[in-house]
């Protein structure tokens, strides 16, 4: 590809040069250097060639070229200021709000996006990761075409509109509008076509299209107000539409588009769903299947038996909890709950330093009282993409949900290793801390799902100080998993290795304070000896993996409150 050529008016020295250039972030680069050094002002003379390259490219003005420049020179942030990009330019606090009609056109071009947070009344701005891909590969970014789409292709885009307003990067107007935009647009869709003869207003409208988001995409057939309070931007609107769907007042529920849940006989007013009629009048194209949420299932059958040894207050504990998670007690307390209206979720927390029993323990809980589990590692939910952790949490519980209502036993949700999660909350100082933001954020979500659970969680953890005390305060059970006593010890290692003599496990209990993952861990490496030296295990080989595992262990934390101290 030939350069492009373009000329440069140097008013200092009144030469006219000629430079070359035909990559974007090259000329982004020296935008943001010149107008950096020398002001607005001064860039549109010295570096008219670079802005009307990029002008050109992206379809933008010179005077966005410049302002885009200094977004892009801070788009490894997820919270940009506007203050931020004035300083970088050398320009006044109050000039600099003169640009903001600027920025709202780079938004309308998606180039930038504008997160407002309701709470702080800040805005902030980003560049969305497909802008920095494409320019990255030197492709001017062009929004993509939302016409003559699939229907599955346009519930994905719904996804990413609804996703980015209950990220703040969109206003409900702005939302409301490329709601009705990308249905006029494809119009060829008897979703489209169907959904606009019911003749709702912008605002019903753009609800029941959440609703149908919500039931196409994820299968959620039990949406409460947490799943729509993000909608609106006004307070005093999002308290009005709570009330007029509890009521039973709300235009949605009198033309029987949406219904309250019933559970087992019982209506649920702060529970709602697509009805039947609407699902077959608007979704015969998506042929829904339910969602696969077996695939994270592990069936209680299949979970093999494992002795566990606990100590006394540990076993004491382990064994109530058994006991009221059997169907039979399950039920009674359940109906108790609910008829003395307190919340029916079982939270758990097992804590305690690794290799105690904890995620094991979980497991033959489920199998003792014949529950699924669903077994969720927190780790892998984390992204580095902004807003992707927060889904990822969201769909994991919506999944949950939909396991339950359609489970005859309500299954155990395990959420393994969450000690991030139920940390202190982290305080907000400035802008640049995303990464705070996101865990702020997955925070919230989890208590949110905790404050309304409506089955079984069970959340393993490391921890045990520093948690903070909204998540102490709804977990109904904590037990704390320390290390086994002497005795548990010796029946740890008579279990695992039958072999050893009396005196021999009484040597080993004593002499090494393990837990029983260490313990675990050193008879498998007996058995890997024995495989490749052959032979039986001698007492030095043991001390020896024993020293090794004892070398690698820390001190258990301090203790935070639990049920069995």
């Amino acid at each position: 590809m030939n350069p492009i050529l373009f000329s440069l008016l140097n008013t200092d020295s009144g030469n006219r040069k000629v430079i070359e250039t035909n990559d974007i972030l090259e000329s982004l680069e020296k935008i943001a250097d010149i107008s950096g050094k020398h002001g607005i002002d001064r860039c549109m003379m010295r570096g008219k060639a670079h802005l009307d390259f990029v002008a050109l490219k992206l379809e933008i003005s010179p005077l966005q070229a410049v302002l885009f420049s200094h977004f892009m020179e801070r788009s490894a942030y997820s919270n940009i200021i506007l203050s931020e990009i004035a300083d970088s330019f050398k320009c006044s606090k109050i000039r600099v709000l003169k640009y903001l009609n600027e920025c709202e056109e780079l938004e309308k071009k998606k180039l930038i996006r504008c997160i407002r947070d309701r709470d702080n009344d800040c805005i902030y701005f980003r560049v969305p990761r497909d802008v920095k891909t494409a320019l990255g590969k030197n492709i001017a970014f062009r929004p993509e075409k939302k016409e003559n789409l699939s229907i599955y292709k346009f519930f994905t885009v719904l996804e990413e509109l609804f996703d980015d307003k209950g990220n703040n990067e969109l206003t409900y107007e702005t939302l409301r509008t490329e709601l009705l935009e990308l249905i006029d647009m494809n119009m060829h869709l008897q979703f489209c076509k169907k959904i606009m003869s019911y003749g709702l207003n912008k605002d019903n409208l753009t609800l029941l299209i959440l609703f149908c988001h919500l039931f196409g995409n994820n299968c959620d057939d039990n949406i409460g107000f947490h799943d729509l309070q993000f909608l609106f931007d006004n307070k005093s609107e999002t308290k009005l539409l709570k009330s007029k769907l509890s009521n039973g007042d709300h235009i949605l529920i009198e033309h029987k588009y949406i219904e309250f849940v019933n559970n087992n006989g019982f209506v649920n007013n702060e529970s709602w769903k697509l009805s039947d009629t609407v699902k077959n009048d608007l979704l015969p194209e998506l042929n829904i299947q339910k969602k696969n949420y077996q695939k994270d299932m592990i069936p209680h059958g299949g979970i093999q038996t494992k002795k566990m040894f606990y100590n006394k207050k540990e076993s004491e504990s382990v064994q109530k909890l058994i006991s009221l998670l059997k169907e039979d007690n399950y039920q009674k307390v359940q109906e108790r709950l609910s008829g003395n209206g307190m919340r029916k979720g079982f939270a758990c927390l097992f804590s305690g330093t690794p290799g105690t029993g904890k995620t094991e323990t979980a497991y033959q809980i489920a199998r003792e009282t014949g529950r699924n589990i669903m077994m969720i590692d927190i780790s892998n939910t984390k992204s580095c993409w902004f807003g992707e952790s927060e889904k990822k949490i969201k769909t994991i519980f919506k999944n949950y949900r939909h396991a339950v209502d359609n489970s005859k036993l309500t299954p155990i949700l395990l959420l393994n290793e969450a000690d991030a999660v139920i940390g202190k909350r982290k305080i907000i100082y400035d802008s640049g801390q995303s990464v705070d933001q996101t865990e702020n954020a997955i925070q919230n979500i989890i208590l949110q799902e905790m404050e309304n659970l409506a089955g079984i969680l069970i959340a393993t953890t490391n921890l045990t100080r520093n948690m903070d005390s909204a998540f102490e305060r709804r977990f109904l059970y904590k037990i704390e998993f320390t290390k086994p006593c002497l005795e548990a010890r010796r029946s740890i290692w008579q279990s695992m290795m039958p072999s050893l003599s009396a005196d021999e496990t009484e040597k080993l209990a004593s002499r090494y304070d393990l837990s029983g993952g260490q313990i675990e861990n050193i008879c498998r490496k007996v058995e890997v000896d024995f495989v490749i030296n052959g032979g039986s295990v001698s007492m030095d080989a043991l001390a020896r993996h024993c020293a090794e595992e004892n070398a690698g262990q820390f001190n258990a934390s301090k203790r935070i409150g639990f049920a069995n101290e």
